[in-house]
């Protein structure tokens, strides 16, 4: 009997690598890997569906699958996870000092579904006390124009909301037609105008290792999703794509942290690595719904206070039933 058939676009981490290369095998799965931008990648899968399997953005998975029959299903495997505090930029000299004070200002985002800026906002909120309804906000592409939200919106109540298909942020950001913007990706205005542009937060490193040890979130950017349809003719797919995804990076850790070889062009790597599990952990990367609880109920909370879904969706209520237990020997 031959293998299932499986095409899996996803980022070529090194997390992941083991897996796509086939090095580690999914029991009874043969996978054709893709790997391109994240930007295409969300982009055909989102509006074309044309893979099995493919890493997605979490906030638009999260607000299809709260919607009635979702033409996809979700397994808990987290291919790209950052800290926030980094990503709030604003124009050298502005009386803005800290996050709070960007209540009753004008602030630009790429989306409003945008994970990292979900994840901005709800810090924002819950952490700074800004009340987003006294916020402008304003949606536009990061370095160029044209950029759309790629779900349907509900916006809570009171949110003032404007998108700019004709503009940038990093040219709204130049020239002070916003005071401040979010993006995960450093905008152009920035990188090339750091005599201009700086981020709100240059301390971001010691702000997040503080944020961690309080709440002990570690934002999730990208999730895993398979088409409904695949899913439903092979349940069992659910458990065999979760268990490989978890042993390719479980080698991935151990290569961070062995000294004797450099399997990352990074000084000090495996110092780096021990210096994260002596704050996070061993597996200071962790898949699965309870190892990761506390983080998945803050963006759940986030996303349904910002209308990302529609109703405020429970972990358990995101993932397939197949990879939330396992059997025990």
């Amino acid at each position: 009997m031959s293998n299932l058939k499986l095409s899996v676009a996803v980022g070529d981490y090194d997390h992941i690598r083991d897996f796509t290369s086939g090095r580690i095998r999914a029991e009874g799965i043969d996978i054709t890997p893709i790997h391109l931008s994240i930007e295409e990648t969300f982009f055909r899968f989102t509006k074309y569906q044309e893979w099995d399997v493919s890493e997605m953005s979490f906030a638009k998975a999260i607000s299809l699958v709260s919607q009635v029959d979702p033409w996809l299903v979700l397994i808990p495997v987290f291919p790209s996870r950052a800290f926030r505090h980094s990503s709030i930029y604003i124009r050298k000299g502005s009386a803005i000092q800290s996050p709070k004070e960007l209540a009753g200002k004008k602030v630009g985002m790429p989306e409003w579904a945008q994970t990292a800026a979900i994840y901005s906002r709800g810090m924002l909120a819950h952490e700074y006390g800004v009340d987003l309804t006294t916020v402008d906000w304003y949606q536009a592409g990061v370095n160029t124009a044209g950029r759309k939200e790629k779900v349907k919106l509900q916006l809570p109540q009171g949110v003032r909301y404007t998108a700019m298909p004709e503009n940038s942020l990093s040219q709204l950001l130049l020239d002070g037609k916003v005071d401040a913007v979010l993006s995960a990706r450093p905008p152009d205005a920035f990188l090339q105008h750091p005599e201009l542009v700086e981020r709100l937060l240059p301390n971001y490193r010691e702000l997040e290792l503080a944020y961690w040890q309080k709440t002990q979130i570690f934002p999730i950017m990208h999730v895993i999703a398979i088409k409904r349809e695949t899913y439903e003719q092979n349940r069992w797919i659910a458990q065999n794509l979760m268990h490989a995804f978890e042993t390719a990076k479980e080698r991935s850790l151990e290569r961070a942290s062995d000294i004797t070889a450099s399997y990352y062009p990074i000084p000090w790597v495996s110092d780096y690595t021990q210096v994260s599990q002596s704050i996070m952990g061993e597996d200071y990367w962790p898949y699965g719904i309870e190892k990761n609880r506390s983080t998945l109920e803050a963006f759940t909370q986030y996303a349904f206070e910002q209308g990302i879904t529609r109703q405020h969706v429970k972990p358990e209520d995101i993932f397939v039933k197949e990879v939330q237990e396992s059997f025990k020997v």
